[in-house]
């Protein structure tokens, strides 16, 4: 089923490259991130390509729930405490400064924008809540701490963040990309050296960003042992109630809410990609139980790549490749982590001071408890008896029933029935 942006925005076209070209910079993937990050370029005069496997902003940019805010979760006291308060105070500041850029370009884009209050909230622990509002105290943020909220059970307790935002991202991103130098059906097979290797032509850049999700080259970043990929599912329900605000459990296997117009879109379900866990069949018994007056108009699932840190990585793609660069693990806040990368990865790549770049880059430490884990989990897969097996680096597939795909439960490659590539970091199908 097409997902409620798909429904409302009008798509543009277009062509595919035909024959070799060379260029200063060539953005590979044409979601939010890349569309931003030749946005930005385009802005500052700089020569650039930008390079889409199939259509912009049909990977998961369509299947985000187009939250624009700063607070990701309760993850300022974990920052503080695992990196310092002036560190997480930069975090922060790169997210205020990108809800108040979609702010300010939004007020000439027709896409539903709207101001509302974020919240994230605990159904039992009103200590963890607490605790958040005395971390961003730490960090000068004046946060609001709610008891009673409009949403249909009772909560613990609830931390807002004023002046956020939400949109319709398609909308957004089909407005941004007109006359940007885009390319689209034409997939990247191989990147040797500065050139990239498509079915339509080779490219020859200077510098090269890669902004497809989940990288895609392994022998540089370790990427495949730094992040794993989580699924998480999303009604669109009329008749349901308009709760003014954005909410968001704690608990990733909670639910989250906002409002579209007279839909309200019901978000939840989530688990590792590959393992079992929820699906639409879980909201749906929640939209019952919750809104039994209600009538499903959309379902649609979306993917997300996750860090061991819970910060983005976005800069040079390893510390051996000089003019590669990259953004992904945005950790369900693809919206503002894209803007902070159009802008980071235009600064590094125009040689200009950027104080937050130490932040996000992929280049830091990687030695966390949730390494571990996403060992395990690679050698489960390797190892798992299976006819089926991933492309990307062999790990077994197992069969999602109620998708009808093969996931990948190492790094979330997702395959259609037929064996048809859906989901990366695999860069192809599967062989029959």
């Amino acid at each position: 089923m097409k997902s409620l942006w798909e429904k409302t925005a009008k798509r543009p076209d277009f062509k595919a490259l035909d024959g070799d070209k060379k260029t200063d910079v060539l953005i590979i993937g044409g979601g939010m991130a890349g569309v931003l990050c030749a946005a930005e370029l385009k802005n500052r005069g700089v020569d650039y390509i930008l390079l889409e496997a199939e259509k912009i902003g049909m990977g998961i940019t369509r299947n985000t729930t187009a939250k624009i805010t700063s607070q990701h979760g309760l993850i300022y006291d974990k920052l503080i405490t695992k990196f310092g308060v002036e560190k997480a105070k930069k975090y922060l500041e790169t997210g205020e400064w990108a809800v108040k850029k979609y702010k300010e370009l939004c007020t000439q884009i027709d896409c539903d924008f709207e101001e509302k209050t974020s919240f994230v909230y605990s159904l039992k622990d009103k200590a963890a809540i607490e605790k958040e509002i005395r971390a961003l105290e730490k960090l000068g943020f004046n946060a609001v701490f709610k008891e009673q909220t409009p949403l249909p059970f009772k909560i613990a307790g609830a931390v807002g963040f004023r002046n956020q935002a939400q949109f319709n991202p398609l909308k957004f991103l089909y407005s941004i990309s007109k006359g940007l130098n885009i390319y689209e059906n034409t997939r990247v097979k191989e990147l040797a050296g500065n050139t990239a290797y498509t079915d339509r032509g080779k490219i020859i850049a200077e510098k090269i960003i890669v902004a497809t999700h989940f990288p895609f080259i392994n022998k540089h970043g370790s990427y495949f042992i730094k992040m794993y990929q989580h699924r998480s599912y999303v009604l669109g329900l009329k008749n349901a109630e308009n709760l003014d605000g954005m909410y968001v459990d704690e608990n990733l296997k909670g639910l989250s809410f906002r409002n579209y117009g007279d839909l309200l879109l019901l978000g939840g379900g989530s688990h590792r990609t590959g393992k079992q866990g929820g699906s639409y069949n879980e909201l749906r018994r929640e939209a019952l139980k919750y809104y039994p007056k209600s009538e499903e108009e959309y379902h649609f699932a979306t993917q997300d790549c996750m860090t061991l840190d819970g910060i983005p990585y976005i800069g040079q793609y390893s510390k051996s490749t000089q003019n590669l660069y990259t953004a992904t693990g945005f950790n369900k806040w693809g919206m503002t982590s894209s803007m902070v990368a159009a802008t980071l990865l235009a600064d590094l790549i125009t040689d200009k001071e950027n104080h937050y770049g130490e932040v996000f880059s992929p280049s830091r430490n990687i030695f966390t408890p949730g390494l571990l884990v996403n060992g395990f989990e690679a050698v489960s897969g390797m190892i798992m008896p299976t006819t089926r097996r991933c492309p990307h680096l062999g790990c077994g597939l197992k069969w999602n029933k109620q998708e009808r795909s093969f996931d990948c439960p190492c790094h979330g490659s997702r395959f259609s029935e037929e064996g048809k590539l859906i989901d990366n970091p695999a860069t192809g199908d599967l062989k029959k």
